[in-house]
């Protein structure tokens, strides 16, 4: 024991010599946190020792220098001149914009391509889903008719009943021949062992991990998530949203009495991009470097009315394009901006756009959860939404079960339906994919389930929220503290 007490000075100069070697990286080397979120770490590198240098690590790594979209230089410039030409007739008004209501978003349209490479597409054919049941059946549908090629990727599968169900119908697909592609994330599907996957895998489906612990059972890059949720199969049918895999989000749990959540099935010239958004990802995380020619998708071009653009984030890249089309997306509304979330926990910049939308007299309708989840995430969006009241904000306390959609509808013209929360996370720490929809009658419908929902709601009004008691108040201010360790 002796040992031990005459080596503690050893090991606590250590210990605040890399705190003060962090403090210093903090401050002067990683530029992109903001200055709360630098003062919260060193808060927390200070007040527990030892534990905030781990957690620092585990939750704060700089990922930056992981290639993870990987194109080749031939699709590289093979995008640049697509994107070029496209941008080039834009300007000089030679494109044909269809639906008309497209054009209105030009600088929109134009901030995706330049800012997220994301090509803008036409003639697309968008169906959304509003309960899990229904895009599951979709979904099962599908992959029962597959002939070629199934790609999938989900944040999280869990080993009961309906994710078995999934493995099941997927082993037999490649039994049959189809090619079987499965992306997993590594920590949101940790509880799938190696017993569920083994019949896919015998059948001829491959299975790729996200970020996979290697050497040690601790996960340093825990933090950084692959939170998409992305279905392409025969390379002409593909599936985006918020839907996971597990009994919950069909609504059959304990904790959550009902799961709301928005998925889309699209068709169309946009699943060619977003089958491209799965195979960079499976490149990286499988190592096959594998290529789908353009003559291998299926000519849909006329299946539908809406133009899609498919954006894609991830802390790999120091731009954070979600949340700029986001930011575009309100500050150009004239009329409306309804956005339903499970979590609020935005930057400085969308907090406040969402109040100057507000304030310039734009109907702002945010809609929450009536539970939480994650505690301290849910304590500091309640605390957002709270302070945006005087603003004109409206709020909405969903009531039926846990909101989860993650929708964004301005002036029932344009509409985001996707992976991407409004919160810190999403912007900068996890891998996310957003459909951008150019289509009045699309976000017409988004509205009008917004609007359904709200009869499901309960009104946060400012009285209510100004009697809220001490104890939530303490609650908030955690939330906010923790939030800004993101």
């Amino acid at each position: 024991m002796s040992s031990v007490y005459e080596s503690m000075p050893t090991v606590l100069s250590v210990i605040y010599a890399l705190n003060f070697i962090i403090s210093l990286a903090l401050i002067f080397v990683d530029r992109k946190k903001p200055a709360v979120s630098v003062i919260a770490w060193i808060m927390v590198l200070y007040l527990l020792p030892g534990f905030g240098i781990l957690a620092y690590f585990m939750l704060s790594q700089n990922i930056t220098r992981y290639k993870i979209s990987r194109r080749s230089h031939f699709e590289q410039a093979k995008i640049n001149e697509d994107l070029g030409t496209q941008m080039d007739d834009m300007a000089n008004g030679r494109y044909a914009f269809d639906p008309p209501v497209a054009e209105k978003w030009m600088p929109l349209i134009t901030m995706n391509q330049k800012y997220g490479m994301a090509r803008f597409t036409q003639e697309n054919c968008v169906d959304a889903f509003f309960q899990g049941k229904d895009k599951f059946r979709h979904l099962f549908a599908d992959i029962s008719a597959a002939k070629k090629s199934i790609n999938l990727e989900y944040f999280i599968i869990k080993p009961d009943k309906l994710g078995l169900q999934l493995l099941d119908l997927l082993t037999r697909k490649a039994r049959e021949g189809v090619q079987v592609r499965l992306l997993l994330d590594a920590v949101g599907c940790a509880g799938i062992k190696k017993r569920h996957i083994q019949k896919l895998e015998e059948a001829g489906g491959q299975i790729a991990y996200f970020f996979p612990q290697k050497y040690i059972k601790i996960n340093l890059k825990l933090n950084y998530r692959n939170h998409r949720k992305i279905v392409v199969i025969d390379n002409s049918v593909g599936y985006i949203g918020g839907y996971n895999v597990a009994l919950e989000y069909i609504g059959v749990s304990r904790k959550f009495a009902g799961w709301r959540d928005t998925h889309l099935r699209i068709k169309g010239s946009c699943v060619e991009d977003l089958n491209e958004r799965f195979i960079l990802d499976w490149r990286f995380a499988s190592g096959e470097t594998i290529v789908i020619p353009r003559s291998e998708y299926r000519d849909d071009d006329g299946v539908g009315k809406a133009a899609v653009q498919i954006v894609s984030c991830g802390p790999d890249s120091p731009e954070t394009e979600i949340k700029l089309a986001y930011l575009k997306m309100i500050t150009g509304a004239e009329k409306s901006v309804y956005i339903q979330t499970p979590y609020f926990v935005p930057d400085a910049s969308i907090y406040e756009a969402v109040k100057s939308a507000a304030l310039s007299g734009v109907d702002v309708r945010i809609m929450i959860p009536n539970k939480p989840d994650h505690p301290f995430v849910y304590w500091a969006t309640y605390a957002n939404v709270g302070s945006l009241l005087s603003s004109g904000v409206k709020v909405y306390i969903y009531d039926r079960g846990f909101l989860h959609a993650k929708t964004l509808v301005v002036d029932g013209e344009v509409s985001s339906v996707g992976s991407a929360n409004f919160d810190i996370r999403s912007f900068k720490l996890s891998f996310e994919t957003n459909a951008i929809i150019y289509s009045d009658e699309f976000a017409g419908k988004l509205q009008s389930a917004f609007r359904a929902d709200m009869s499901l709601s309960r009104e946060l009004t400012k009285l209510k929220y100004e009697s809220r008691s001490p104890w939530i108040k303490i609650k908030e201010s955690l939330g906010r503290l923790t939030s800004e360790l993101l």
